[in-house]
């Protein structure tokens, strides 16, 4: 740990599943980061910064304690750990796509459970244990939580008759031909603060200002800048087939008389259908290019 606390924010990042993917956002709000396979300390190139790997269900027990300034978890180890910190924001993105990831109660297809009450007196085995004896106690269920080491989904019906587990898509729980029977929580990649590291102005602007970045990082994700020419008297036509966040940004062309170039910012799904209506419509020299920041 490095003794000079006060001109450093000790940040802790997901070592896992997560960790690529978090070196990418980083690598796009424009922090490079890298390590060895095992390295738990990696560089950056940014010496404010101090880096630990940690598994993301241990990272807000660290930040709550002040041994992290600040850190990303999940929402979920957040509420199954029951930690105290400040929530800087919330970064969408997970291993593989970039919408919430959930936690849900599973059983076998065959299986007679068909809602929540009938975990009454049922083994169930995960490893939000914490999270889920209080989701139980709330509903009045009495039921035998065990934690999972691994390979939930191999557990039901031979060792346990449920499980809790997550899911980004359900293709896991399908190829093993089990059933959500009901979502327990969703969770989201969180950007955390310690208390008191938060209250220190430099830290506090330190992280406001990576929080800008990281968020404007996820902006851009699926998007890209359009830029075409218009020839005279076409602006109304190719406005009309443009989606974008906001109005065009439009300026005359130098030296072409009624011609202006257009600039725009949309989703890459509709580039391949906006192109081909936009050459029809008279634009020319279309280049479309990609984001590394879209600040709100």
């Amino acid at each position: 740990m490095s003794d000079d606390r006060s001109t450093k924010v000790r940040l802790g990042l997901p070592k896992g599943s997560l960790q690529e993917s978090t070196y990418q956002l980083f690598r796009k709000a424009g922090w490079k980061i890298s390590s060895s396979s095992r390295s738990y300390s990696p560089y950056v190139d940014d010496p404010e910064l101090e880096i630990t790997l940690l598994r993301a269900q241990e990272m807000s027990r660290y930040v709550a304690q002040g041994v992290l300034d600040a850190g990303l978890t999940g929402f979920d180890w957040i509420k199954e750990n029951e930690s105290d910190v400040h929530i800087i924001c919330e970064l969408k993105y997970a291993k593989q796509e970039f919408r919430p990831v959930r936690w849900v109660l599973a059983v076998p297809e065959n299986s007679p459970i068909r809602s929540a009450k009938d975990l009454q007196g049922k083994r169930i085995a995960t490893e939000l244990v914490g999270h889920t004896k209080r989701w139980l106690q709330e509903r009045n269920i009495q039921a035998d939580v065990e934690f999972s080491w691994g390979a939930t989904e191999a557990k039901v019906p031979d060792l346990v008759d449920a499980i809790i587990e997550l899911t980004e898509t359900g293709s896991s729980l399908r190829a093993n031909n089990l059933r959500i029977v009901e979502e327990i929580l969703q969770s989201t990649t969180q950007f955390i603060a310690c208390h008191e590291s938060w209250k220190n102005e430099w830290k506090r602007k330190k992280l406001e200002n990576m929080a800008i970045l990281l968020q404007g990082a996820l902006n851009a994700e699926a998007k890209v800048g359009l830029k075409m020419n218009a020839p005279p008297n076409s602006l109304d036509v190719i406005f009309r087939i443009l989606p974008s966040l906001h109005q065009p940004t439009v300026s005359p062309l130098a030296g072409e008389e009624g011609w202006h170039a257009v600039e725009v910012i949309i989703d890459e799904s509709v580039v391949r259908e906006l192109v081909p209506e936009l050459k029809r419509a008279g634009a020319t020299g279309i280049f479309e290019y990609p984001l590394n920041k879209v600040i709100y």
